[in-house]
């Protein structure tokens, strides 16, 4: 079976062609960066105009390349993410299936990210603790199996990767600052700061980083003030870095002790973070899985592997389906297909 992986939840637009018995057979992504970089951030409508202009001519490059003239059911995102943007991917995969005669599977975003491994040669086993580490989110995730998840702890403000563009931005980094970031932290020292950990004492397994956050902002206006920026900028990246890295993992080692978990899976634009691949595997007793690096952002390659594992679940086309906002936990097992 071919299925075709759309995703439009934010700022890439991407497109895949899974084969159920060959794997991944074809991929283009486009980022919108250089679009919102002048803004700072994305800008919705802007985004969604841009995923319109894009969308088909990603589809039919990459149905092109594989020699495939159409495929047997189509996989879009259809939440949580930006609804003009949802909608573009929904809409075109609503109208393509009637055209094709092939159904549609609506895909969470975030299952989306969580299977991304799966693509892997060496894909994690069920059941496993995973962390999901991006812009929009930041929680850990007890799977138990396809469809059924519990989600351990959550951020109760900003989530890892957003917390990243904004101390970039208190630094004077370009957008996106994350990488940028992480880049500029390879040049400085990361104990140069005691920077605090939130929450990494409490119980439960929530996340916080607000308090990290504002911390930097001291620092960044103390070195302003004294004419120091310059100098400090590399040692500020570093120490942030180390904090908010030291921060997910010790949560993460705390949840997977809690949940015996013999394997934890880290996915999310964040997952590709040099420094949380090295220290989670060093502090880690079990296997630590990860997708490749160009499968950590948003990408077409996940959603089409998240179809193709919910073939069950195909439907007709019918109703354009995109949610802003869509509980993980709310997911069910694929439905069992008769014999």
């Amino acid at each position: 079976m071919l299925v075709l992986g759309l995703e439009t939840s934010c700022d890439e637009t991407g497109v895949a062609l899974f084969d159920t018995e060959q794997g991944l057979i074809g991929q283009a992504l486009h980022s919108q960066v250089d679009l919102h970089a002048v803004y700072g951030g994305v800008v919705p409508e802007i985004a969604s105009r841009d995923h319109i202009r894009r969308l088909l001519p990603l589809i039919q490059g990459v149905l092109d390349e594989a020699g495939v003239s159409r495929p047997d059911a189509i996989a879009y995102t259809a939440g949580p993410g930006l609804v003009g943007a949802l909608m573009v991917a929904g809409g075109l995969a609503n109208g393509l299936g009637l055209a094709w005669n092939c159904p549609l599977i609506p895909v969470h975003h975030m299952e989306g990210h969580l299977l991304a491994p799966m693509l892997e040669d060496n894909a994690p086993e069920f059941p496993f603790l995973a962390l999901l580490v991006s812009g929009g989110h930041t929680m850990l995730v007890a799977v138990a199996a396809l469809g059924s998840y519990h989600v351990l702890g959550t951020t109760l403000d900003d989530a890892v990767g957003e917390a990243f563009d904004k101390t970039a931005k208190l630094l004077g980094l370009a957008y996106p600052g994350g990488p940028a970031l992480a880049a500029l932290a390879e040049h400085g020292n990361d104990e140069a700061y005691p920077l605090p950990r939130p929450m990494l004492h409490r119980e439960g397994f929530d996340f916080s980083f607000s308090g990290l956050k504002t911390a930097v902002m001291m620092l960044v206006r103390k070195a302003e003030t004294a004419g120091t920026i310059d100098d400090a900028r590399a040692d500020i990246a570093a120490s942030f870095q180390r904090a908010a890295i030291d921060t997910l993992i010790g949560r993460a080692l705390k949840a997977a002790k809690s949940e015996q978990a013999q394997r934890i899976v880290v996915a999310g634009g964040v997952g590709a973070n040099r420094l949380l691949r090295k220290e989670l595997a060093a502090r880690f007793s079990g296997s630590v899985f990860y997708p490749r690096y160009e499968y950590c952002t948003d990408n077409g390659a996940m959603i089409a592997i998240a179809g193709a594992m919910r073939l069950a679940d195909a439907q007709k086309p019918a109703t354009i389906q995109a949610a802003a906002r869509w509980s993980l936990e709310s997911l069910a097992p694929p439905k069992v297909r008769p014999d």
